[in-house]
């Protein structure tokens, strides 16, 4: 006896749901790293950017707020190129999108 043939709404819906976990986790990771950077790591005093408060903070802030910093732009690219390959690369040449329509 033969499995029946399962349905591909099935799986579609499967992968939408990991495409959006996906695009989720980039984003957060990108609130999340902007969120330390400008305000959990920040000198007092200070808000957004540093300019010349940079000269006078302690080695180990600036250490760590550039670790979350490039974490964003990590995530950032990420985001950018997952996108590409599974959202703009597939429209831009006429296939349709990354869920089969």
């Amino acid at each position: 006896m033969t499995a029946p043939p399962s349905s591909g709404r099935s799986r579609h819906w499967f992968w939408q749901i990991v495409h959006l976990a996906i695009i989720l986790n980039f984003a957060f990771e990108i609130v999340y790293a902007g969120y330390m950077v400008f305000t959990v790591f920040k000198p007092e005093g200070t808000s957004g950017p540093l300019w010349s408060a940079a000269k006078s903070i302690p080695f180990e802030l600036m250490v760590t707020r550039r670790l979350y910093a490039v974490e964003f732009w990590l995530a950032t690219m990420g985001l950018a190129i997952y996108l590409a390959i599974t959202e703009i690369y597939p429209r831009f040449w006429g296939r349709g999108t990354s869920d089969g329509k």
